[in-house]
């Protein structure tokens, strides 16, 4: 008689195996706490329009031609600066505290338009048609993506400096994240990706309820610090043996490390969070203390 085939990372698993309960217990799925990005279909448009710009030249003088060469390259580079900047204006906005963006991406990317359009605008009527080009092609691109943030945002009743400290240690955490994520995608190995995917979005949740409230940087910056370095080394390792030798028990060993990881982070976010609980309750204790202590009929 056939019988069916199972193993500790079957999706039938027993729910007694080990690995599968540290699975079960961290939170997300696979891509959890990914940003999308928003503009794309956009500035690959904007692209397009940069790569046709510099057609025309062909068919033209010498110095047209390194105009609209000139042109294109902008427009080009000012699709690949405001697909970053709209990057990270979502990742801005995602998260409850955040730095502004270092570099003003978008902006600069309508500076590039405005150049590019009155670039053009010499090769079609001369010094008198460039100026407007370039006025209406950097308008046209602030209207269409906007401007980046100027500001730091910071939670409700945070101090910046200890928003400010838990922003550059999330933003450590996410590079980390994002080079465990492109070394194991190298293998093209899809469920070692998903995996890392999985991990990576227990890591996110935790950094999203240290954003919410600073005050859990103490206990979680070894957790997103440390620990999350020593997981990206182990990657490193682990990418750069198994990519040779191809070893399933390297595998399996690595796989198991991540669950480990996966429920340690797991672990660590629901520990804030009761504490967060617990803090809550009492501090509602010491309010309904008051207000009997006032002559107010409490209930509970």
């Amino acid at each position: 008689m056939a019988k069916r085939y199972g193993g500790a990372h079957s999706p039938d698993a027993p729910k007694d195996d080990p690995r599968e309960r540290a699975q079960a217990a961290a939170p997300g799925r696979p891509f959890e706490g990914r940003i999308r990005a928003p503009f794309a279909a956009r500035t690959w448009i904007l692209s397009a329009v940069g790569a046709l710009a510099v057609v025309p030249g062909f068919w033209s003088a010498p110095v047209e031609l390194a105009f609209h060469v000139g042109a294109g390259a902008a427009l080009m580079g000012a699709a690949a600066l405001t697909r970053e900047g709209a990057k990270a204006e979502a990742a801005y906005h995602a998260r409850p505290a955040a730095r502004r963006p270092a570099v003003p991406r978008k902006i600069i990317g309508a500076a590039l338009t405005a150049l590019a359009l009155g670039m053009l605008g010499l090769t079609w009527d001369g010094v008198a048609a460039a100026p407007a080009l370039a006025l209406l092609g950097g308008a046209l691109h602030l209207a269409a993506f906007g401007i980046d943030p100027m500001a730091n945002k910071l939670p409700a009743g945070a101090d910046g400096f200890q928003s400010d400290r838990v922003a550059r240690i999330v933003d450590d955490a996410e590079a980390t994240l994002t080079q465990m994520i492109a070394r194991i995608a190298t293998l093209g190995d899809r469920a070692l990706t998903a995996r890392i995917e999985r991990f990576a979005a227990a890591a996110r949740t935790l950094c999203r309820q240290v954003e919410a409230d600073p005050r859990d940087l103490t206990q979680a910056r070894r957790y997103l610090g440390v620990y999350l370095r020593g997981a990206r080394d182990a990657t490193d390792k682990f990418v750069a043996y198994y990519a040779r030798s191809k070893d399933a028990a390297a595998r399996d060993d690595y796989v198991a490390f991540l669950d480990d990881m996966e429920g340690g982070f797991a672990q660590r976010t629901e520990r804030l969070m009761l504490d967060d609980r617990t803090g809550l309750d009492i501090e509602l204790d010491v309010l309904r203390d008051r207000l009997r202590r006032e002559g107010v009929k409490v209930e509970g």
